[in-house]
């Protein structure tokens, strides 16, 4: 792994770490098992569930996290064209990853299949397009960042690049397939199409040293992402 040219000084404060990373079983599995009930009773629906379990993850991260937030925008700041090409840069790389990724998924399953997670969020904004997309463009970044990239990945760093590497990329691949894996393991082997973006989206923290550089990455990706989705979804 090339050296990053830009010091990593990005740190949360033990507080701040405990707080990132405790949001995680919330996010995971106490909010939904909680909204799932609702969505059950007939309160609501699917759209308005993961609207309100972002909605309050955001919230949380800017309530809890504002400091280290705030002293994370100044890197971004002092170098805003280094950091600009490096989201550029990365997203170029992560095309060509999902490329390979979509290459293995037609040797392994003779067709790349329908992504479950992908498929949901294209159901959900076929019934909620504007609440969907400001959730998956604005919302979704700031709270899976803080707890992916700021929480594990900035946490495990302090002891091993390579150890936060690793468990960073497995953990955000993973979380966009487990609940469906749950019902059906053939999912399981979706979590390879996550690597490329898990992957650079911890190279893009490290070399901007600043959560708003994978921040702003993860919300190119889900633009462009949400974007495809809709002409695809006019096309079928």
């Amino acid at each position: 792994m090339v050296k990053n040219p830009v010091e990593f000084t990005s740190r949360l404060t033990k507080g701040e770490a405990v707080a990132a990373l405790a949001w995680l079983p919330v996010h995971l599995w106490l909010l939904p098992l909680l909204l799932q009930q609702m969505i059950n009773r007939g309160a609501m629906d699917d759209v308005a569930a993961n609207v309100i379990c972002y909605t309050l993850g955001v919230l949380y991260m800017l309530g809890l996290l504002f400091p280290f937030l705030r002293r994370d925008f100044d890197p971004l700041c002092d170098r805003p064209g280094y950091c600009l090409l490096e989201i550029l840069k990365n997203y170029v790389l992560m095309y060509l990853g999902n490329m390979a990724v979509g290459a293995l998924m037609m040797l392994v399953l003779g067709q790349s299949g329908e992504n479950p997670n992908n498929a949901g969020l294209m159901d959900m904004a076929g019934r909620g397009w504007n609440q969907m997309s400001a959730m998956a463009v604005f919302m979704a970044p700031i709270v899976e960042e803080c707890m992916f990239r700021a929480g594990i990945f900035g946490t495990l760093r302090r002891y091993s690049r390579w150890g936060a590497y690793l468990v960073a990329t497995l953990a955000f691949s993973l979380y966009h397939v487990w609940s469906y894996a749950l019902v059906d393991p053939v999912y399981w082997l979706y979590f390879i199409q996550y690597v490329p973006v898990s992957l650079l989206l911890c190279r893009v923290y490290e070399r901007t040293n600043s959560i708003w550089g994978s921040i702003f990455f993860h919300m190119l990706v889900n633009y462009i992402a949400m974007n495809a989705l809709k002409v695809l979804e006019t096309l079928l």
